[in-house]
């Protein structure tokens, strides 16, 4: 962005909404978000409550650059297929979760969750097995939960049901590098998310050859243009992720999505379907397996019905304050 918007306008355009969840996700039941009038169309300020304000005012930056101006990188696609996303629920609850995708032909499923053993998830990875078939597509996400053991171990156990892809199966570059020595021989590709999005150098991952491909969320790394920069020097495959956002925060990561030059997996950005209420009455949910690429406004109604309570609000006006003078600064 060329020059930043003066925070009276930011706070003057800003809409604070908690919108519930139809299954606890990330410890929480409702997610909370800032949504942007802004002059280039809505945009949406939501970083995860516990993440500190030097992390969070890349998130602000983002929703700035999107809600401000336009992207100067040319479309490439109209629709972008995406993936389901499946929390760690009960075996019994798994085939209701998926059914909020619709027709989405891969699942992500969330594994190494606290709480829940190696033999959890391999329960849970072979009942999404079942309901897919054979054609369908299973990917893993261990949120750098595991050791380079650990994740050994557990994909090993889990190759059985023909995975496509692990994501963040260890958290340091190091560990993901070495774990990729350690499986070469097995056809399951190592993804990097957070030694992406969280990492001082997003390129260390592409540089030390510790991943195949890279998860890149769009408001995490300072918005659409940014993004593709860091795919382009990598010089690695991607994959679109959200972050549960609402669907003004989907329609950033379509944006992102539509003007990749290769894009040949599916994204992580149906999750607009984990939403029991939304910001729009024309959600971006996902038909056919896929998103349109649009943008989305949010309407007055859902924003009086999902309005965060008063302290609420004032948390997170003072939190965009906060951020905004680190990226003036």
């Amino acid at each position: 962005m060329d020059a930043l918007p003066e925070l009276d306008d930011v706070l003057g355009r800003a809409h604070v909404v908690s919108l519930p969840l139809v299954t606890r996700f990330r410890g929480v039941d409702c997610r909370e978000a800032v949504l942007l009038d802004g002059p280039a169309g809505w945009s949406e300020f939501s970083p995860f409550l516990e993440y500190a304000d030097e992390e969070a005012s890349t998130w602000l930056a983002a929703a700035l650059d999107f809600g401000w101006r336009d992207s100067t990188a040319p479309r490439t696609r109209a629709s972008i297929p995406v993936n389901a996303t499946l929390p760690a629920v009960p075996l019994g609850e798994i085939a209701a979760v998926l059914s909020l995708f619709g027709e989405c032909r891969t699942v992500k499923i969330k594994v190494a969750e606290r709480g829940e053993t190696l033999a959890d998830d391999v329960a849970r990875v072979r009942e999404t097995r079942r309901l897919l078939g054979p054609a369908g597509r299973i990917r893993l996400d261990a949120n750098g939960a595991w050791t380079v053991d650990e994740a050994e171990h557990a994909v090993r156990a889990l190759e059985q049901f023909d995975l496509e892809y692990v994501e963040q199966p260890c958290a340091s570059v190091p560990e993901l590098a070495e774990l990729r020595r350690h499986i070469h021989r097995i056809d399951v590709l190592v993804a990097a998310d957070e030694s992406v999005r969280k990492a001082a150098d997003p390129l260390a991952v592409a540089r030390a050859e510790a991943a195949d491909l890279l998860v890149i969320k769009a408001a995490p790394l300072g918005g659409v243009d940014r993004a593709l920069a860091i795919v382009a020097e990598a010089g690695l495959p991607a994959v679109v992720s959200s972050a549960l956002d609402s669907s003004i925060g989907l329609a950033m990561g379509a944006e992102l999505a539509a003007r990749l030059p290769q894009l040949d997996h599916d994204c992580g950005l149906g999750t607009a379907a984990l939403l029991a209420d939304d910001v729009t009455a024309d959600p971006l949910r996902p038909v056919d397996g896929a998103i349109a690429v649009r943008p989305v406004a949010a309407d007055a109604d859902a924003l009086r019905r999902l309005a965060a309570d008063p302290a609420r609000a004032a948390w997170w006006r003072e939190r965009l304050t906060r951020c905004h003078a680190l990226l003036s600064a």
